[in-house]
């Protein structure tokens, strides 16, 4: 067994992990915690730490979470509610099912249970009461850490706790601090970090003054750390009540909301303007509308969350099978008995189509032997490479089809014992291709690989965002995209980015009555991706060039700031 394997499960008792899911951020899980996630029979987690670790347990898992802090309810009173794949059913509370209970009923029978945790399991006070009733029941169990919120939140706020002098570093719970630790604290010129809530940050401002910390001191408050939604003000003790205000975040409903303050004169909130690298980043907080279809957006959703984007995927288009196949069952069978010398693919949903008919006759890659094959960009030679088949011609320049033309060989007889290409495409690809190849030599093959057809329209709640400009940009990556968009869910608001991955693109978006923003300097989502980041830069070094607050497209619009105030 290696060293990082899992004990084994018990066939009466099962086995327990006790883990951190750390403080927001899904990246920040441990390598082994994403282990022991993959394992999980069942989870056990409150509703915003599920969120965080859900994408890595298995299929399947049972979920069970409760709706309320358990630290706050009266013992033996949590609400749960029992997930179990994909059908959900409220459980009445029960006295007898309290947290540990909960836990060691879910391991009985071999099961393994991950019970997880905001931050870090050892600075949980209940996690700590369910291992001790762990052990005093005989079920097994390990504790995977996390990072603590104390020790996240400030490296995500560009804080850093200690500087070169080696400060001393002292963490503080507001809700439990006794007058003693404040005095202890207050008496210190160390950095303190204190973990409260937004409405009672003044409260703990006053309680260091009172202790002896001067007024002037420095702090930094985070709410809602290592997270898209992140914000932090920079103040100083005996200004942080009149900052808050000015900022309109108090009073509100969400005061009760956990924060994380970070005083001392050695915290380099001085510098924060410099060591902010996270609410920094060019789209930190957009929320940007990606529609494609799902298959498509998981790379690029993937480059927006990079550059601190919120990315929302809406599918426009729907991929179905071609309404007769015989002529894409004869186009493979001609390709296994020589028939093409190249095959092209203009997309990654060619690839998967040729793939899917490939399994349905039992063929593998091998069946490519003896055949070049192209693609049309980046994407679709990595969908093919992970078909097993290297692409032999990928085009050096523009990655479109007139960029695959400027590379393709014109048909040589003496070189080219085979003149035919076969194209499997969409049913609405455009005949630049076609037209090209055929002024090359070559004959081609065009098939109906797939059928593009207009998505179901999104949620409610998502078009209302749509149209009212809820999201601070759009990316369309075709002209398709554009009309099915619209047609699904309207017009996006005119506070809205509007980013097109190419100038056909964006003609199609202007009939639309939308204006154009951004335009990729190249037609691929990548390039559109930075474009977009490029542009999200260039306006925040704009508003802080002149002195104007940091906003996103969204709290433009009427009313936003009013309602930004509640949220």
């Amino acid at each position: 067994m290696s060293p990082t394997a899992l004990p084994a499960a018990g066939p009466e008792h099962g086995h327990v992990t006790f883990l951190g899911a750390g403080p927001g951020d899904p990246g920040l899980l441990t390598l082994r915690a994403v282990e022991a996630l993959s394992n999980a029979d069942v989870l056990i987690a409150e509703p915003d730490v599920l969120d965080v670790i859900r994408t890595h347990a298995r299929q399947g898992v049972s979920v069970v979470h409760t709706d309320g802090d358990l630290s706050t309810s009266p013992p033996g009173t949590p609400q749960l509610t029992v997930v179990d794949g994909t059908s959900a059913t409220a459980a009445a509370p029960s006295p007898a099912r309290d947290a540990a209970h909960l836990v060691m009923e879910a391991a009985r029978g071999g099961r393994r249970v991950v019970r997880a945790v905001s931050g870090d399991p050892g600075l949980d006070t209940d996690a700590a009461e369910e291992m001790l009733a762990c052990a005093a029941a005989g079920v097994p169990f390990e504790v995977v850490p996390g990072v603590a919120a104390a020790v996240g939140v400030p490296a995500y706020a560009g804080v850093p706790l200690r500087d070169a002098d080696g400060a001393d570093v002292r963490f503080v719970d507001a809700r439990t601090a006794s007058d003693r630790c404040w005095t202890e604290v207050g008496a210190s010129d160390g950095t303190v970090v204190v973990s409260t809530t937004l409405d009672a940050v003044a409260a703990a401002a006053g309680e260091l003054v009172s202790a002896g910390r001067k007024p002037d001191t420095p702090l930094t408050v985070t709410i809602a750390g290592t997270t898209t939604r992140q914000r932090t003000w920079t103040a100083t003790l005996g200004t942080i009540a009149q900052t808050l205000k000015q900022a309109k975040v108090l009073p509100s409903p969400d005061g009760g909301r956990p924060v994380i303050a970070v005083v001392g004169e050695r915290s380099a909130a001085a510098r924060r303007d410099q060591l902010s690298w996270f609410e920094s980043k060019p789209l930190f907080g957009w929320k940007v509308l990606v529609p494609r279809t799902k298959e498509q957006s998981a790379s690029l959703s993937e480059q927006l969350r990079s550059y601190g984007a919120v990315p929302h995927e809406v599918p426009t288009i729907a991929v179905e099978p071609p309404r007769t196949p015989q002529q894409m069952e004869r186009a493979v069978k001609g390709l296994v008995t020589g028939r093409y010398e190249w095959i092209a693919f203009t997309s990654v949903n060619a690839v998967k189509a040729v793939r899917e008919k490939f399994e349905e006759y039992g063929l593998d890659a091998r069946a490519f032997a003896g055949i070049k094959v192209a693609a049309v960009g980046e994407q679709t030679a990595r969908a093919l490479v992970a078909f097993g088949v290297k692409p032999d011609l990928v085009p050096s320049g523009e990655q479109s089809a007139a960029g695959l033309l400027e590379d393709w060989p014109p048909y040589d007889p003496v070189f080219d014992p085979i003149d035919r290409v076969f194209l499997p495409r969409a049913d609405i690809a455009t005949e630049t291709l076609v037209a090209g190849l055929i002024e090359l030599g070559w004959e081609v093959d065009d098939v109906t690989a797939y059928r593009t057809v207009r998505a179901s329209p999104p949620p409610a709640e998502t078009r209302e965002a749509i149209k009212g400009g809820g999201f601070d940009a759009v990316l369309f990556t075709s002209s398709s995209t554009v009309r099915n968009l619209v047609g699904i869910a309207g017009k996006p608001h005119n506070v809205t980015v509007i980013a097109c991955i190419g100038p056909a693109t964006a003609k199609t978006a202007e009939e639309h009555g939308l204006r154009v923003d951004v335009m990729a300097p190249e037609p691929s989502v990548q390039k559109l991706a930075e474009a977009l980041a490029d542009f999200g830069a260039k306006r925040r070094d704009a508003a802080l060039e002149s002195g104007d607050p940091v906003t996103r497209p969204s709290e433009r619009r009427p009313g936003a700031r009013r309602r930004r105030s509640t949220t």
